[in-house]
This record gives C-alpha cells, sequence and structure tokens, in this order.
C-alpha cells in the first residue's frame, strides 16, 4: 500500500502541467507556482491546526532540530516553483523537466546517505538508473532535442530543484521519523511556504484568477495536487526510504506525457513510448516486497530510526 500511496500521488502531480495550460495558458509559471502553493500549502496547514494545537497543549517541546526541519522543509518547498520554472524556461519543457525529475532521487538518495547514514538499497540504484533512463527517453531528448544549444544556467536552475525536492522530502521525513503524524508534518511545512508564497505573489505581480477556467485550475492544482498529494506522498514516506519515494514519484512525467496525448492533442514518439514501458517495469521492481526490508532503512509506521543528524 505505501508504494499505491506514493503513485497516486504522483498521478496527481503529473496533472499540473495539463491544468495550467486548460486553464492558465497565458499566466507566469512562476506566479501560477506561487498560488497553487498558497491554495494549496495553507490547506494543509489549517488541517494540521488541531494536531499542531495539540502537540502544543500537551507540552510537547519543539527541539532546535525540528524547528530548524520545518524552516528547511518550508525553504525547500518555496525554492523548488521558481527553481523548475527558471530551468524550464531556460532550455525546454523536456530538458528541464528531466533534469529536474531525473536528478531528485539521486539527489535524496545521496542526502539521505550523508545526513542519516542510510545507503539506498542496490535495487534502489539499479531501479534508479532504469527511471531515469525512461525519464531520458520519454523527454524527447533523443527525438532531436538536444541538438540545440543547452544553457549551464537553466542546467544549474533545474538541478537546483531536483535538490530543493530532496531538501524538503527529507525534511518531512524527519519529522515522520520523530513521531509526527502525516497531517501534522506536511501541515506545517507546507503551511508555513503557503504564508511565505502569500508573502511572494504581490512581489511577482501576481493576483487572483479573473476567469471560471483559471479559478478552476488554481483550485485544482491548490487542492488536489498539492494538499492532496502531499498527503498521500507523505503517507507512503511514512513507510518507505525517502530515497525510494523519490524514485516512484518519477511516474510524474508518465501522467503527463499521457494526459498531453489524451487531452492535449501531443503525439508519442516510440522512443517516449519505451521511456513509459521502462519507468513502469522500474516503479514494478522498486515495488516488489524486499526479503530484508528492516534492514534496509525501512520503518514501520510510528516507529522511530533514530534521530538523524539534519
Amino acid at each position: 500500500m505505501p508504494v499505491v500511496w506514493v503513485l497516486a500521488a504522483s498521478v496527481l502531480f503529473g496533472t499540473t502541467g495539463t491544468a495550467r495550460q486548460l486553464g492558465l495558458p497565458d499566466a507566469d509559471p512562476a506566479v501560477v507556482g506561487a498560488l497553487r502553493l498558497a491554495v494549496g500549502g495553507l490547506l494543509l496547514g489549517l488541517l494540521a491546526l488541531p494536531r499542531l494545537l495539540r502537540l502544543r497543549g500537551s507540552g510537547a517541546r519543539t527541539p532546535g532540530r525540528v524547528a530548524l526541519l520545518l524552516a528547511v522543509g518550508a525553504a525547500g518547498v518555496v525554492a523548488y516553483q521558481p527553481t523548475f520554472f527558471a530551468g524550464v524556461g531556460a532550455n525546454s519543457v523536456p530538458v528541464g523537466t528531466l533534469v529536474a525529475l531525473g536528478s531528485a532521487p539521486v539527489f535524496t538518495g545521496l542526502l539521505a546517505w550523508a545526513l542519516q547514514r542510510r545507503r539506498p538499497a542496490g535495487r534502489w540504484f539499479a531501479c534508479t538508473a532504469v527511471a531515469v533512463l525512461g525519464v531520458v527517453l520519454l523527454s524527447g531528448l533523443l527525438d532531436g532535442a538536444a541538438a540545440r544549444e543547452v544553457s549551464v544556467g537553466g542546467l544549474l536552475a533545474s538541478l537546483g530543484a531536483g535538490l530543493a525536492y530532496a531538501v524538503y522530502t527529507l525534511a518531512v521525513k524527519g519529522l515522520l521519523d520523530r513521531g509526527w503524524d502525516t497531517a501534522a508534518s506536511v501541515g506545517a511545512v507546507f503551511g508555513l511556504a503557503g504564508l511565505l508564497s502569500v508573502v511572494e505573489l504581490p512581489l511577482l505581480g501576481g493576483g487572483p484568477p479573473s476567469s471560471p477556467a483559471a479559478v478552476a485550475a488554481v483550485v485544482w492544482l491548490g487542492v488536489m495536487t498539492v494538499t492532496v498529494a502531499y498527503l498521500l506522498f507523505a503517507r507512503g514516506l511514512q513507510r518507505l526510504p525517502a530515497a525510494t519515494v523519490a524514485t516512484i514519484t518519477l511516474a510524474e512525467p508518465v501522467t503527463a506525457a499521457v494526459l498531453g496525448v489524451l487531452l492535449l492533442g501531443e503525439a508519442m514518439s516510440v522512443h517516449a513510448l519505451v521511456g513509459a514501458g521502462l519507468l513502469v517495469l522500474a516503479l514494478a521492481l522498486l515495488g516488489l516486497p524486499g526479503r530484508r526490508r528492516r534492514a534496509r532503512g525501512v520503518v514501520p509506521a510510528g516507529a522511530a530510526a533514530g534521530e538523524p543528524p539534519l
């Protein structure tokens, strides 16, 4: 079930581009990202507020490391939006998405290894390599998109997005490992990020959506691709290693590609179809139960994995 929860979250993540294209095609991507985070993040924070107040009322302390996790996690959530869109804008949607999504599980696995002394399982390395290859094929790079000049600054921005993803994933995982439930963990991190986005919106020149289609798009983006998706994401993260979760979310580009074909009239090349098949194969293999799960760092729900250094 944890794999299914993360896959469901990834499917919702994958609707982001299509929803924006259908409802907000001419809006500044940075403004769309801030609106999405303001709506979804604040809603997550409101849902988590009773739990957070109970934690405070019970006399539970907020040690420095927990406060650091909250601050770092919120910063990672906020940083992901502009770096992702900057990378896409500087190069292209395929290249920017490839670098951001392809680097995220690698950064997550390496950071978890360095900070928490949890070396990813050998199967993770193999499945991640196959999944990244699938993303390369799915992106269209082998269909001629790589022939034009690639911006180094854009590549760095996309790598920054992958790193930001890894940072907030590990921050939420750190709160879960300290006994926080899923709603409190993602609600605190994303609620704080939502407040930061509300402050950021006027600086970006953004305002409320002005048409029914735009309102529907913002509601979908905020409620479904942030609030619902990250509750599912955190529920899976509670039972799976962060590196494994990051690799499973590579199902997002498959969803985006399928929706592009069905709703936006886009075509899928043979390379893209093979890439989608490789992604599905890698995720299926990653979801198979292992013989030594506990030894490889998977923590049962409610059990702490020790105090990670972050």
